[in-house]
């Protein structure tokens, strides 16, 4: 049976998540028509994350109910190129979200810009210890833009998103109070740091002890009313404890449904279409040019949809893989080290402290916020000398409490019973009176750390699963292994009765099992030449000019940083090339 073909759209957005909202709302004020393809449900504030359905973490938190269903599609996995790669069945180590508004419904809400210095690393580390300090086979790059040039896009998302903080460097001068090795701001955060947990202020006050510069985590959860820069109104955040896997009912956590689509839906040309898996981008007969995307519908049929603009705006994994299946760009060979679609594939490495006190510090664990907390920047990325300690990269270390919830978030201390009386007395004597650290570290790009089509496994349509090959490197085993030493310094200055520390130790593997991060990275990575990268500054292929490619997928490594304020900032800058450059002449907007 042949395709259904629709009426050609001018724009046509292949997910909708954070990207493909801001895409819809720069392009649509454009007066172009824009119609958004979201494989999942519709889903919006209301009803679907209504008090006190929402509050449900055997739904939400266990099931995943806002997760990526696993039974029709996921990735394979496995360590090295020489390993057979077998399914992830079972969402474990990261929850790619699905649905409108994808992961950015149920994200925490850490809303961190990225550091000069994560922007430019290839050079930074040469400058500063020169070219035989990156390791064969490590194969780091810059992005092909500056800080200073990123920096009003930062800004304009998080008026968007209403992000409480403070600003350790206002237009050059450091602040007390924020974090003196954040790149120069324009201008303050749109709304003031939430106030502090008691969890997070005797994390800063040890901090603090020991010379380090503890400040608040910046939070896309709203710490007062808030009206941004649409007119779309945000509640404050009441600490309910129900960010991490859950849709905010208060308006208060930024996502598409609190700060974009309440106006972007209403605009008549815009449409949105949900259940629409899409499967492929289709090409004209010279491979150079996108005439549209094919995909199936929630009643099995394939349906052709032209537009003369394809954005990609999935998840990570979801775009580079549409981009192998299209055959836009060449695919990456660890071999030879050509091609670049599916070219350093990369992760977060963490490690966590819990610690335990006596019956007379309470923390009230029910009472949370998906970014309420302290942190300190002093052991990321540069802010610090690694000439002697043989690892590039670091970590911020954080005490954060986004909840207590019964199931997934209460602490034991070692050689407490797994169950029966024991182990409810050690809820008991427990549960009020414990608190947690954890870093969030950096991982590098390796030659033989990528993604490209499983050649034995296939989707519920017939279509090749992605694969993932990566493993754990001994560079980030020994970076987390001293960020862990120094963070139980923190730990032992809070003066906890006991502490359980949990880090990577030398050959350990990664494991799909337990969950880890959501901050996938890589694999249509951006760059400043179409050799080593698969769009150019502005997210566009450089294979396929009018084919533009957003979210993480882009980075050439993996920031500390939790990556959604980069991904948001990356979107606008495109958005605005597209729309003040491309519209007026369609093509290349970087010469190769």
């Amino acid at each position: 049976m042949s395709a259904i073909k629709k009426p050609p759209v001018d724009v046509v957005i292949v997910g909708f998540g954070w990207t493909g909202a801001i895409m819809g709302m720069e392009l649509t004020e454009s007066g172009l028509s824009v119609l958004a393809l979201e494989r999942g449900e519709r889903r919006d504030t209301y009803p679907d994350f209504a008090y006190p359905r929402i509050a449900d973490e055997l739904t939400y938190g266990i099931r995943l109910k806002l997760a990526q269903e696993m039974a029709n599609e996921t990735v394979t996995v496995r360590h090295t190129p020489a390993d057979f790669a077998v399914p992830y069945r079972q969402l474990g180590s990261f929850l790619p979200g699905n649905g409108v508004g994808g992961a950015g419904v149920h994200w925490n809400g850490m809303h961190w810009r990225a550091l000069p210095s994560d922007l430019k690393l290839h050079t930074t580390l040469n400058e500063k210890y020169g070219a035989k300090w990156i390791p064969e086979g490590m194969t780091l790059q810059d992005y092909p833009l500056s800080y200073q040039e990123l920096e009003p896009y930062f800004d304009k998302f998080e008026k968007v998103c209403g992000t409480a903080g403070k600003a350790g460097n206002l237009q050059g001068n450091i602040i007390n109070g924020g974090n003196p090795f954040e790149g120069p701001r324009s201008s303050e955060y749109p709304t003031p740091a939430l106030k502090q947990l008691y969890s997070g202020s005797l994390f800063g006050q040890a901090a603090e002890s020991l010379g380090y510069h503890p400040f608040p985590v910046p939070a896309a959860n709203c710490s007062e009313p808030y009206a941004n820069t649409y007119g779309v109104q945000l509640g404050p955040c009441n600490f309910c404890g129900y960010c991490e896997r859950f849709g905010c009912f208060m308006y208060s956590k930024a996502s598409p449904q609190t700060t974009i689509l309440p106006v972007l839906t209403k605009r008549k040309n815009f449409e949105l279409r949900t259940q629409a898996q899409v499967i492929k981008v289709n090409l004209d007969s010279s491979g150079k040019k996108a005439t549209g995307v094919t995909y199936i519908n929630a009643q099995g049929q394939e349906i052709e949809q032209p537009a003369e603009l394809v954005i990609l705006s999935a998840f990570q994994l979801h775009n580079v893989r549409l981009l192998l299946l299209s055959g836009i760009g060449k695919p990456y060979d660890p071999v030879t080290g050509e091609g670049v679609v599916g070219k350093n594939y990369a992760y977060q490495m963490n490690s966590g402290i819990s610690l335990f006190y006596g019956p007379d510090t309470h923390f009230n664990p029910f009472i949370g916020a998906g970014a309420a907390g302290m942190v300190i920047d002093d052991l990321n990325g540069e802010n610090f000398d690694h000439a002697d300690l043989g690892f590039i990269g670091g970590a911020y270390i954080s005490a954060t409490r986004s909840g207590g919830r019964p199931i997934q978030q209460m602490m034991l201390p070692p050689g407490t019973p797994g169950w029966g009386s024991g182990w409810k007395q050690g809820i008991k004597d427990n549960y009020p009176h414990s608190m947690s650290i954890g870093s969030e570290g950096s991982v590098m790009p390796y030659r033989d750390c990528y993604l490209d089509l499983d050649p034995t496994y296939k989707d519920a349509y017939g279509l090749p699963l992605l694969r993932m090959t990566f493993d754990w490197k001994q560079n980030e085993i020994k970076m987390t292994q001293h960020i862990t030493g120094k963070m139980v310094g923190i730990a032992n200055a809070m003066k906890p009765k006991q502490i359980a520390v949990s880090v990577k130790k030398t050959g350990d593997h990664y494991d799909v099992r337990p969950y880890q991060s959501t901050h996938t990275t890589g694999g249509a990575i951006i760059g400043d030449s179409p050799a080593t990268s698969v769009v150019n500054k502005y997210l566009q292929c450089w294979d396929v000019p009018n084919v533009f490619v957003t979210g993480a997928c882009a980075f050439p490594q993996n920031q500390a940083y939790n990556p959604t304020g980069i991904v948001g900032a990356l979107a606008y800058h495109s958005a605005e090339a597209i729309r003040n450059q491309y519209l007026k002449n369609p093509g290349p907007l970087v010469q190769a």
